[in-house]
């Protein structure tokens, strides 16, 4: 029988109460505690999933086999360093940690350690990347990727710009499936100190490039990748979950070409993109083989790194 992974959550805000839900209905996870620093929500949210909540972290963290850290960007590193004491497999929402120098510590850390650090960076499990990334093996050559994300400002997030925020996201995707980057060129709009609309070109050193928009100035909330192959236009919805292939065809007619596009709907399996990730966490925390590649501390400080260098040419310009 296959063994129960003890897992601790810190932070229990609207994420975090999300990853108690996928947590409370996985058979082989047993919650050891969960911990906030708002006591009293902490012990209502406990008291509705029946858990416990931790009074004394150190002598609680001692008994689990991984912990889950959605807390605000700023803590990542205080908790990461706390919990490492402790624990080795570790999984933080994104980013890794609010800047890049601590981002840079925690990687020595883990390596130091031997620290399994997971980023959540949830959309690599979304089904529509899975299935464009399936679509993208058997495709010719990829042209240009454009990645569009807006949201307005959530009353949640008040620590972190733009890029942090929503960017990152898809930075990461950028990197996932175009490799490293040559070059960068960069735009943005800053209101009150804050970016708030970026715009980054990236070179990938492939050749391919990648377009990259993040507003939270628009009030409709977009999650979209437009994919340009030498063959095909693929229109991916990463919120309705819809992917679409635009392929070209030659048609004669009376000795007259005409150019037409047929596009073909794939079908995306529907599966939450929180549960698949958490899978993936406790099989790492049950000492077992994982199969996906999962975001770790390395893909968390890469995608920093690409972030930092948007900042500093946007509040240059």
């Amino acid at each position: 029988m296959d063994r129960i992974a003890k897992i601790a959550l810190l932070g229990i805000g609207k994420m975090g109460q999300n990853h108690l839900r996928i947590l409370s209905m996985l058979k082989d996870v047993d919650i050891a505690f969960i911990y906030d620093i708002n006591e009293e929500v902490c012990k209502e949210i406990a008291k509705k999933f029946n858990v416990k909540v931790s009074k004394d972290l150190d002598s609680d963290l001692a008994q689990c086999d991984g912990v889950i850290i959605v807390t605000p960007t700023f803590t990542h590193f205080d908790y990461i360093n706390k919990v490492s004491d402790y624990v080795k497999n570790i999984f933080v929402e994104k980013p890794l940690t609010n800047t890049l120098e601590s981002s840079q510590i925690i990687l020595d850390l883990a390596k130091q350690k031997r620290l399994n650090i997971q980023v959540g960076f949830i959309e690599r499990y979304n089904p529509a990347i899975i299935t464009l990334k399936n679509i993208l093996q058997n495709t010719h050559k990829i042209i240009n990727i454009d990645l569009i994300r807006t949201n307005k400002m959530s009353n949640r997030i008040t620590d972190v710009d733009v890029i942090i925020d929503l960017m990152i996201h898809d930075i990461d995707l950028a990197l996932n499936l175009n490799g490293e980057i040559e070059e960068i060129y960069s735009q943005g709009v800053i209101i009150n100190g804050m970016i708030e609309y970026a715009r980054a070109v990236l070179t990938h050193k492939n050749g391919i490039f990648s377009n990259i928009v993040a507003s939270r100035i628009t009030e409709k909330r977009i999650r979209q990748i437009s994919i340009t192959t030498d063959s095909e236009y693929i229109d991916c919805n990463l919120l309705s979950k819809e992917v679409f292939v635009n392929k070209q065809s030659v048609e004669q007619r009376f000795g007259n070409v005409s150019i037409s596009s047929n596009t073909e709907t794939i079908e995306v399996r529907a599966q939450e993109s929180l549960l698949l990730e958490l899978i993936d966490f406790i099989t790492l925390c049950k000492g077992n083989e994982v199969k996906n590649n999962i975001p770790n501390q390395y893909d968390g400080m890469m995608a920093m790194e690409i972030a930092y260098k948007i900042q500093e040419q946007i509040h240059k310009k």
